[in-house]
């Protein structure tokens, strides 16, 4: 997290106390600043209000920063999975051809590729199958984050 002297990456800006009437004077008129007992409350709000302001401002940069520092990772990573399945493609192609080239000399030509052609066909069913299963069992609506959500109001109410 952050260390005491506001350093850390989620700190709020770094004050002298000057502005708080805490800056360990014992007197207002030597030092020129107000005396704690000056500060207004609506003062102390205005500087927290905008002490919070600054913090969110840097919350929301660095969660940016981050966001875009995983996007990139993940669009490498993207890009490797993508080389990987046009690899994958060539491969099953190629050794597609060879089974087709290897039964033509038994069966014939025509009776190699009908018989590869049905293998593929036969893989083909079988994903679609298992594929359409699990689409079935996706379940579209967030039932966690619907039930952490409605428990905000009743989080934010005074007990």
């Amino acid at each position: 997290m952050s260390d005491a002297s506001g350093g850390g990456a989620h700190a709020a800006p770094v004050t002298d106390g000057s502005a708080y009437g805490t800056s360990g004077s014992t007197s207002a008129a030597t030092s020129g600043t107000r005396d704690s007992a000056d500060v207004s409350i609506g003062q102390l709000i205005n500087n927290i209000s905008t002490d919070l302001s600054t913090l969110m401002r840097q919350e929301v940069a660095l969660a940016k920063a981050e966001l875009k520092q995983e996007a990139s990772k993940a669009a490498k990573g993207a890009g490797m999975l993508g080389g990987a399945g046009f690899a994958g493609y060539l491969t099953v192609l190629f050794l597609s051809i060879a089974l087709w080239a290897a039964l033509a000399a038994p069966v014939g030509a025509g009776w190699a590729a009908l018989i590869v052609a049905a293998l593929w066909g036969l893989v083909a069913a079988v994903l679609f199958v298992l594929g359409r299963q699990r689409l079935q069992q996706v379940n579209p609506k967030l039932e966690q984050t619907v039930e952490t959500v409605s428990e905000i109001p009743s989080a934010l109410k005074p007990n």
